[in-house]
């Protein structure tokens, strides 16, 4: 599907595997060039190659390695994105989740090192934005967090609390900056057959004493939809909200979840 996007640069954090690779390869697959991050540089590179075969035509890569979590990475990845693009029209904002746990469990020391994760990498990453996606005239900003949000989930209280205050930020933020034609969304994915989800399942399986194959059709059988969801399902919401028809969906939570979760609203 063409979404209008050839030509247009976007910044996908955490872009070496699972929800911000899929979501890469959904933009570059629309004709975008891209900036990319992650923590490890060799899953960096070896990414950015496995890419750079999907582009359409014109299509490209940019990468650096940094981590989301540090105050500077930022700075340093805007300042990438206008010396080799001059441009940025969408900002996918996607991280590891925080460790799980109760709230017995965990410290002060888990919830400072979850805030720089989960809440203040997005809040520098649209800060050091702004600016170039006023200028786009088209500017997009999606967050990827997850359905927690809406239904939370036993033993993540971290991820639960934070990944809240996301969406209080996207909705605000949305109100302040819809004059200047730029839309902030969140996408919820459920659960999504993303590495994480493979260790996960497959610890369950071998716990079992079941195969990974019969963990993950069981999964399936408690989801409406009947299947586990994939990251390239995820990737074509993101590439979807990027586009000029999304231009009037703003302050938005919307899931990838196969109607997994009850809540109504």
């Amino acid at each position: 599907m063409d979404f209008g996007l050839a030509g247009r640069v976007a910044l996908v954090t955490a872009a070496s595997r699972g929800l911000g690779f899929a979501s890469a390869e959904a933009l570059v697959g629309e004709g975008m060039s891209l900036v990319l991050c992650a923590r490890e540089a060799q899953r960096l590179e070896l990414a950015a190659s496995e890419l750079k075969k999907a582009a359409a035509s014109g299509a490209q890569i940019e990468t650096l390695a940094c981590d989301v979590s540090d105050p500077n990475a930022a700075s340093r990845l805007i300042t990438l994105t206008r010396e080799r693009f001059g441009r940025l029209d969408v900002l996918v904002n996607n991280a590891g989740g925080p460790p799980p746990g109760g709230f017995g469990r965990v410290g002060d020391a888990d919830w400072d090192r979850s805030f720089q994760l989960t809440l203040m990498s997005v809040v520098r990453l649209v800060r050091e934005a702004l600016p170039l996606l006023r200028a786009s005239g088209q500017g997009r900003i999606v967050s990827i967090i997850g359905t927690s949000v809406k239904q939370p989930i036993d033993d993540l209280v971290l991820s639960n609390s934070l990944r809240s205050a996301v969406v209080g930020l996207t909705k605000t933020l949305s109100r302040e900056v819809a004059g200047a034609g730029i839309t902030v969304n969140n996408v919820l994915p459920g659960i999504i057959l993303t590495d994480r989800q493979r260790e996960l399942r497959g610890a369950d399986a071998a716990r079992r004493g079941i195969s990974f194959e019969q963990a993950i059709e069981e999964a399936g059988r408690g989801i409406p939809a009947g299947r586990v969801g994939t990251p390239a399902d995820v990737g074509a919401l993101v590439a979807f909200l990027a586009s000029a028809g999304a231009g009037y969906i703003t302050g938005t939570n919307i899931q990838v979840d196969g109607g997994l979760v009850l809540g109504m609203l």
